[in-house]
């Protein structure tokens, strides 16, 4: 997992704890979406990593079979 994820889920992290630290109710769904937000960045930038590694896999195996043959 990249420092760029870990920060998003960071700051998610944080915003609950405001969000159930606060008892005004803007407040509160404010931070409650801004943490959805930091989770969507996360999730799609976990999504992005995930379909780099896959591609890169995919590319180093066809080179191990153009080697083979």
């Amino acid at each position: 997992m990249s420092a760029t994820i870990d920060f998003y889920l960071t700051q998610a992290e944080k915003c609950d704890v405001d969000a159930a630290g606060t008892k005004l109710v803007q407040v509160r769904d404010r931070s409650l979406r801004a943490a959805a937000a930091w989770r969507a960045m996360a999730d799609k930038l976990i999504r992005a990593e995930t379909a780099r590694a896959e591609k890169e896999r995919q590319i180093e195996a066809a080179r191990n079979a153009a080697k083979v043959d």
